[in-house]
């Protein structure tokens, strides 16, 4: 039976001063219909109806919600491009700016804040799991007393908050050391000062929620609540041992449902923070998502939640996408509802203008107002953020600076087919051939690859070094190497369930190893998008009768992301962890004289 966390107990003296900066902010705009505020209120707050600020007690009081999702753990400033965001400049040119890291967003979060009563911090989920090894070697704590010390106030939880177990989850809540490696410092870890909520995730045995379904914001009479739910997709996601003993229901049937329990009492002002997102018509963060319409410029899961989910919530806080929108969906009754999410890995953060009707208790839906921004890296670093980074830093270095190989040129994850991808299949195609000499090919999951391998060196290692940390940062997982039996027709469907099924609106392309080689046509539709007869290894047809050994992660070997063939697999033999698997071909396979040259990714002919 999973372990419940207790319910949290609310924070005292919050806040009491703030940090003051003077930091410049890139902003992108979105708003909902440019109407007038109710009564005698204005959209600046500056008459005698609307509270502004908070100075004041009028009728309107605008209320700040500053979010963001996604974080990972990624304390430091993310390399490569995960450390990058691309912004749309006025002639319609793009250009990147360097983003992201806790000293950097406090400073920004701190700054936004200032001078605003009335401000709310919540999150989207996913604040924690796939962490880079500065905070997953110590299971996540690190980042935990980051979030503390960045005053979040609420966040739903993500499907990576379940990588370790609900027991685990309950500890970073509620604090204690680590059941199996301890303490690691002379202080007892605390626990999260902030409820996660997970509204849609019950226990099993008794059909209650595993943590609080929801929680209600209170300022000098304003009253907001925030119901926090992930996908109810979870558990394809995430190891079966992850989810045991829980169950994951629908995300809107769980917001309307805890909606109608707030509106019963007295909280009329609510938010949802939805583990779940959409997929934006732009890369750049500050496209315009309400061209030509209302939400035309985002598509997927978010946007059908969105259109169903209660007129009562008054605004979406999304994720897991790892995208960056700022768009109005029309709800169930017609009106406009903003619908948010900051991309990932603390690059940026939302700042939404909630105007609050003290007579009603409700949202003015017409006067929200909401904007990306980015966290720039040319702002001054939060101190106590900086100390934080030093002081686990200190712990992590005699194992996280240790190299393990070493890189000609930068070897990204993007792409259907990336280089990265191909290398890390092609480490676990050469350690299963170690374990089985049978072994003819390896399947790598593209949501198993964290971040790119980087040429510019992260530290005092050198350019072209790879680092353990780097290593870890881009399979934090610890997942093990597995070897299976599967017949050729399996492997063929296998091939199928990337393009059908759970993922044929978001397709998930297995990286394969070197040997391995089809054709994707993705003109066609479903599961023929994998052409069947271009399906060869090492130049010969794959027979549908023959036996193939397959190395793949355990988390696939279990039939995860939606490929539930891979878990019909037979003869399983178990190896070691897939960081092991990656550095041992490194290692064997590159030196300071001789690097790895990023693959070339021609595996998958793509037809488009």
């Amino acid at each position: 039976m999973p372990a419940t966390a207790q319910p949290h107990q609310p924070r005292r003296g919050r806040r009491t001063s703030r940090l003051l900066v003077a930091a410049a902010t890139v902003v992108t705009a979105g708003a909902l219909a440019a109407a007038a505020l109710p009564g005698s209120a204005s959209a600046d707050g500056n008459d005698r109806g609307h509270g502004g600020k908070g100075h004041g007690q009028g009728r309107y009081q605008d209320v700040q919600l500053l979010s963001f999702n996604d974080l990972h753990g990624n304390l430091e400033p993310p390399t490569g491009s995960s450390g990058r965001v691309t912004e749309v400049q006025p002639d319609g040119t793009t250009k990147t700016i360097d983003a992201g890291g806790v000293e950097y967003l406090a400073t920004h979060l701190r700054e936004a804040r200032e001078g605003n009563r009335y401000s709310i911090t919540a999150a989207g989920g996913d604040m924690v799991g796939a962490s880079p090894l500065l905070s997953g070697l110590f299971h996540d704590e690190p980042t935990i007393e980051a979030l503390n010390k960045l005053d979040l106030d609420v966040t739903s939880v993500g499907n990576h908050e379940f990588d370790e177990g609900a027991g685990e989850l309950a500890r970073l809540q509620n604090g204690g050391c680590h059941p199996t490696d301890g303490c690691y410092t002379d202080k007892e870890f605390k626990g999260a000062d902030f409820p996660y909520l997970a509204a849609n995730v019950l226990d099993e045995k008794t059909g209650k929620p595993l943590l609080k379904p929801y929680w209600v914001w209170k300022q000098r009479g304003v009253k907001v609540g925030f119901i926090g739910v992930t996908l109810e997709g979870t558990p394809d996601i995430v190891s079966a041992e992850g989810v045991k003993g829980l169950t994951f229901k629908d995300e809107v049937e769980t917001i309307n449902k805890y909606a109608k329990e707030l509106q019963r009492q007295g909280v009329k002002s609510i938010v949802a923070l939805v583990h779940e997102g959409g997929f934006p018509a732009s890369s750049s963060y500050n496209y315009d998502c309400d061209s030509p319409g209302a939400g035309d410029g985002i598509s997927g899961p978010i946007v059908d939640i969105a259109k169903n989910v209660t007129p009562q919530v008054d605004a979406l806080v999304t994720g897991h996408t790892h995208n960056a929108y700022v768009c109005t969906v029309p709800d169930p009754a017609g009106n406009p509802r903003m619908v948010t999410s900051a991309s990932s890995f603390g690059r940026l953060y939302t700042d939404t203008t909630l105007t609050y009707d003290r007579a009603t208790g409700d949202i003015a839906r017409t006067s929200v107002k909401s904007a990306n921004h980015v966290v720039t890296r040319d702002v001054p670093k939060a101190p106590d953020m900086t100390r934080l980074i030093g002081r686990w830093n200190a712990l992590a270095a005699p194992i996280g600076n240790r190299p393990i190989g070493y890189v000609l040129a930068d070897i990204d994850r993007t792409g259907t087919e990336s280089p990265l991808g191909d290398l890390i299949a092609d480490a676990q195609f050469a350690y299963g051939k170690e374990q089985d000499p049978e072994t003819d090919l390896a399947l790598m999951n593209p949501g198993g690859i964290r971040a790119p391998l980087t040429y510019t060196a992260s530290g005092a290692e050198g350019d072209g070094v790879v680092t353990y940390a780097e290593g870890f940062t881009v399979q934090p997982f610890a997942n093990t190497v597995n070897l299976k039996d599967y017949t050729g027709a399996q492997l063929i469907q296998v091939l199928k369930e990337q393009v059908s099924g759970p993922n044929e609106a978001a397709p998930k392309i297995l990286q394969v190893s070197s040997g391995l080689t089809y054709t994707l046509d993705l003109t066609k539709s479903g599961a023929d998008r994998v052409v069947a007869d271009s399906v060869r290894l090492n130049g010969a047809p794959i027979d549908p009768a023959a036996t193939y050994r397959v190395a793949s992660n355990s988390f696939l070997a279990g039939g995860g992301d939606g490929f539930t063939t891979l878990g019909e697999g037979t003869n399983e033999l178990v190896g070691a962890d897939d960081l092991t698997a990656f550095e041992q071909y490194l290692t064997a396979n590159s030196s300071a004289a001789e690097p790895i040259a990023p693959p070339a990714a021609d595996r998958i002919t793509i037809v488009q």
